[in-house]
């Protein structure tokens, strides 16, 4: 099971289940993992790329440690909506990552994220040395919490029908 649309997340989602947000970059990979209520995002250490199947262990170990059921990773568009390089580099590791795991991933675009974590960090006080170290982390926060926020949508929606 290797890619995911929001909404087969959703169905297949038990209460109390946390889930990851990943923010891949080119030299490390941003973190986050939500709550088991899965209302509210949280940073966690950025993780220093290495190559390959050793960021994949140390991912997978990060899931495990954590009680993950499920990826949620960042798309790099293009503010005209086209995908460029990162969006391949990422769909390309997530291919990857499926030969390695049964999590599922599913991709959520990213948009604005780094810009939006920045400023908040910039708001709170945080030195630029500091804002460099934390912002991949942050900008996983902001992706997760963006899927957090529309899987409680499509909860409410649901209880509706």
């Amino acid at each position: 099971m290797a890619t995911l649309t929001l909404e087969e997340l959703a169905e297949i989602l038990a209460p109390g289940q946390p889930i990851a947000g990943l923010d891949l970059g080119t030299k490390t990979i941003g973190l986050s993992v939500s709550d088991l209520g899965r209302r509210l995002a949280t940073p966690r250490p950025v993780l220093k790329r290495v190559k390959f199947t050793q960021d994949a262990e140390t991912l997978l170990a990060f899931a495990e440690k954590e009680k993950v059921v499920a990826f949620v990773i960042g798309l790099p568009m293009n503010m005209d909506g086209s995908a460029g390089p990162r969006v391949q580099a990422t769909r390309a590791f997530v291919r990857s990552m499926a030969d390695k795991t049964a999590i599922p991933f599913v991709f959520w675009d990213e948009r604005l994220s780094t810009v939006a974590a920045e400023r908040t960090l910039i708001e709170m006080d945080v030195s630029r040395k500091k804002r460099a170290e934390r912002i991949d982390s942050a900008a996983a926060s902001f992706i997760l919490q963006g899927v957090l926020d529309r899987l409680s949508s499509l909860a409410r929606t649901a209880g509706d029908d």
